[in-house]
Parts: C-alpha cells; sequence; structure tokens
C-alpha cells in the first residue's frame, strides 16, 4: 500500500517546489491537488513542470462543484494533461447546505450529474466529506441522503472528520464500504493539544485507532490514502512522522 499527500496540507510553506522536493526526498510517490493549484491554465501548467521535477504524480484531486458545473472541459483538460485518475468535490459552504433529506438527496443528485462527463472519460468521481454531514439534519444524517440521492458518486472518506461529526468511522466504512474509493488518512490529538494545530495530530501521535481502521478500509475498494493535517506548523515533521507510522499500519 502507497500512501499520497493532501497539498492543501502545505499551502502555508511555499513554494510549492519545495514542498514537492521533500515529499519525494521522503518516499512519496504521489500526491493529491485541491482546487486552488488549477484557477488559471499557467498555474496548472507550472504545477505539471513541478510535478515532473520532483518525480510525483498527483493520482487525484479536489476540484470544487462550481468548477465541475462551470467549465467541465477545462477539467477534462486538467485531467489528461495532470493524469489525474480521480476527482472528488470537497466542501459545501454554509449557506448551500441542505436543511432535510429532500434537500441532500437533491445536491447528491446534482453532483452525480455534474460530474458526469468525468465519469464518462474513464476518471473517478465523488464527494469529500467534512463533519457537517453526520451532524443530524431534518431527521436525517446528511451523508446517507447525499449518497442515496447520488448512487453513482464516489466516496473519498475523511476519516477524521467523521470522528469529528461524532460518528463511528468503522461502521461508516462498513455501511458505505463499495462506495469508498479514497480515504485521508489524518488523526486527532488527544483533548486540549495540539491547540496551535487546530487539534489535529500527525498520524499515528493522535487519538485515533488507525491500525483498526486501516484493516477495515483494506475490505473497501480504496486506491488512494492521502495523508493529510489540516494546519501543520511544521510540514516536513508532519509528512515524515505520519508516512513513517502509516507505513507500520
Amino acid at each position: 500500500m502507497s500512501f499520497s499527500y493532501q497539498l492543501y496540507s502545505s499551502r502555508n510553506f511555499p513554494p510549492l517546489s519545495n514542498t514537492l522536493k521533500i515529499l519525494a526526498e521522503l518516499g512519496y510517490d504521489a500526491v493529491e491537488g485541491y482546487g486552488g493549484l488549477f484557477q488559471t491554465q499557467d498555474a496548472a501548467a507550472q504545477l505539471k513542470a513541478d510535478l515532473d521535477a520532483s518525480g510525483l504524480h498527483m493520482k487525484s484531486a479536489h476540484i470544487g462543484l462550481d468548477m465541475v458545473e462551470g467549465d467541465i472541459d477545462g477539467v477534462l483538460a486538467i485531467a489528461k494533461s495532470l493524469d489525474i485518475n480521480s476527482f472528488y468535490v470537497p466542501f459545501i459552504m454554509p449557506d448551500d447546505r441542505p436543511t432535510d433529506a429532500a434537500g441532500w438527496r437533491a445536491l447528491g443528485a446534482r453532483i452525480e450529474a455534474a460530474g458526469r462527463p468525468l465519469k464518462e472519460a474513464g476518471y473517478g468521481f465523488g464527494y469529500h466529506n467534512h463533519d457537517f454531514e453526520f451532524v443530524a439534519t431534518g431527521g436525517i444524517i446528511p451523508m446517507d441522503a447525499l449518497l442515496e440521492g447520488g448512487p453513482s458518486l464516489e466516496w473519498e472518506m475523511d476519516v477524521a472528520w467523521v470522528v469529528r461529526g461524532e460518528a463511528d468511522p468503522i461502521a461508516w466504512i462498513e455501511k458505505y464500504k463499495d462506495r469508498i474509493t479514497a480515504a485521508h488518512v489524518k488523526d486527532l490529538a488527544a483533548s486540549g493539544e495540539c491547540a496551535d494545530e487546530d487539534g489535529w495530530a500527525d498520524v499515528g501521535h493522535g487519538v485515533m485507532d488507525w491500525a483498526g481502521i486501516m484493516a477495515a478500509l483494506r475490505a473497501t475498494p480504496a486506491k488512494h490514502f492521502v495523508m493529510e493535517h489540516d494546519n501543520p506548523s511544521d510540514e516536513r515533521r508532519f509528512a515524515s512522522r505520519s508516512l513513517a507510522s502509516a507505513n507500520s499500519f
């Protein structure tokens, strides 16, 4: 099993070329991109040059729903240029979140329809969760309704956000094990610790049972296991310690 790295983790440590060099030195072979890296053709071209120079590959990427709906030809061009395999819509702004089951089902159907050209072109396409999808709304759990409304959507499971949503990650893995094609591998610090890093921890240095979670994830179709920390104070420390831990699971 190989581990990727979500470049959003290093957004506060420019330049990107240096981050990619560090990751290659540490033994990563793949990264996951995010929408901010694809905003212009020049940015995408520079990203490709930096990836080529480092020897890393971008196997998956986060892409905003607005971009998928508004510029699908551009997204397809990015996919081809960077040889990306899978895309995941990563976030729904608070004002755009439904308040009942019908709304969440409709949102799932909308995301599925937006990504249909990507699926038809042979790319994986799905949704990436945070914690709000696991907070009961209108008598339902939003994540259930969203996946019901978009039955062909894949799921990139951010396991730590599931836990922050006070849900049982292994139960959710069992429930949707055929839909999970990627997972974010990140950890939560013990209560009161790592306040300067928003309560996140390096993988294997927090409170989550990653050995048990990885055992459950191995029974899914997941092919992208993406290291992430939402606010590390030291990118090299996070990347290094997390990869060492993950390789022991």
